[in-house]
């Protein structure tokens, strides 16, 4: 797949952030090296492998799942949002 201007304006678009004009074209070039890498994957011959196939042996080392509160790192994070309400992202409508 090629990522051309049109490509890119609704990608743009949906990420809501803005691309410089005179970093577009390589932007585009870099995506489209990316999605070919990607594209080469699909390639392999997965036929013989089980789903849960690790590397690790013993399988993926867990840790305990427990929440911290840090409201600030929340905060900071919304106030370089462009639209953000009660703790959400306000984003476009994608799906009509």
């Amino acid at each position: 797949m090629i990522i051309d201007n049109t490509v890119l304006e609704k990608l743009e678009k949906l990420s809501m952030l803005k691309i410089e004009d005179e970093k577009k074209e390589a932007l585009a070039k870099q995506l489209t090296e990316i999605l070919s890498y990607v594209e080469n994957l699909s390639e392999l011959n997965t036929e013989g492998l089980n789903a849960s196939f690790s590397t690790l042996e013993g399988g993926t080392p867990l840790r305990e799942d427990s929440s911290i509160k840090q409201p600030e790192i929340a905060q900071h994070i919304f106030s370089h949002a462009p639209h953000a309400e009660n703790d959400f992202f306000i984003v476009p409508k994608i799906i009509e």
